[in-house]
């Protein structure tokens, strides 16, 4: 039987492109999203190549929804072999300028999402003893970035959630985790960040616009002027979530580019996978 993968928020970018390259690589995936109606695209890319994926509606702020998708590769598959965190949405809003339906909604969908959908394939992961689980986070998972503050502390928690959990359910039951950490991506992800966090066609006002414009101007800036790629398309992070799909002894942590391997360094340049900070603390607690 092929090996299996569920991805979230294939609709567009990473996940997009991760369903195709899996599929064309023998797997049989079931490429999930919010709203089949955005999945035309992808129907279209299967119907060309013939490839193996189905599109099965899930939502990941809605634990029930998680559950009944993983409950119909169950029935189909009698397993599952791997999950891709894709799903997320970005946000650029001060503190002070969210309102309290953004801040919860920021964490439902880049944190609490990754454990619902986590919770959801591990009773299974364990009785196969095999499994794994790969969380697309970013750089912002490591290093905090102006404006992004609540972006950056949902995708902390995704580091630190993975981090934890991979200190025992790896050696104990087979169940691999990665976290793989882009620097900036060019996708619909970056039109609807801005689309969900303007306040009248703003990303910042008030005394806060200032600051947010010198902020911008030196993005572009060291985007213009960079020697290293910033931003990646969705195609070259997916190729590098095959890889890690295809490594027997995946790390914990991997950036995806040198720009955003530099940008971590002073997180990440005396362990810059991760794995002796795993070892130590399986080490230390078990």
């Amino acid at each position: 039987m092929k090996r299996n993968i569920l991805i979230t928020g294939a609709s567009t970018g990473v996940g997009f492109e991760s369903a195709i390259l899996f599929a064309r690589n023998n797997y049989k995936v079931y490429a999930s999203m919010r709203n089949l109606n955005k999945g035309l695209e992808l129907k279209k890319k299967i119907a060309e190549q013939s490839l193996d994926i189905e599109l099965i509606e899930l939502d990941v702020t809605k634990p029930e929804s998680i559950r009944k998708a993983i409950q119909h590769i169950i029935d189909n598959d009698s397993k599952i072999d791997l999950l891709l965190n894709n799903a997320g949405a970005g946000f650029a809003k001060t503190t002070e300028q969210a309102n309290e339906e953004e801040i919860r909604w920021v964490s439902d969908v880049n944190y609490h999402g990754v454990v619902f959908c986590t919770q959801a394939v591990l009773p299974y992961m364990r009785q196969q003893k095999s499994g794994q689980i790969i969380n697309i986070t970013s750089v912002g998972g490591l290093v905090g970035q102006p404006f992004n503050e609540l972006y950056c502390a949902a995708k902390f928690a995704v580091e630190g959630y993975t981090e934890a959990l991979a200190s025992y359910v790896t050696d104990a039951f087979g169940i691999k985790l990665t976290c793989v950490e882009p620097g900036g991506i060019v996708t619909e992800f970056m039109k609807s960040a801005v689309e969900k966090t303007t306040v009248k066609g703003q990303l910042a006002s008030g005394e806060y616009l200032p600051i947010f414009e010198r902020y911008f101007a030196g993005n572009q800036k060291r985007a213009s002027e960079s020697k290293e790629q910033v931003y990646q398309t969705g195609e070259e992070v997916a190729n590098i979530v095959f890889d890690v799909a295809q490594n027997p002894t995946p790390p914990l942590r991997l950036r995806t580019s040198k720009w955003a391997e530099d940008f971590c360094k002073l997180k990440t340049k005396s362990d810059p996978d991760g794995t002796l900070l795993v070892k130590q603390i399986t080490d230390s607690f078990l």
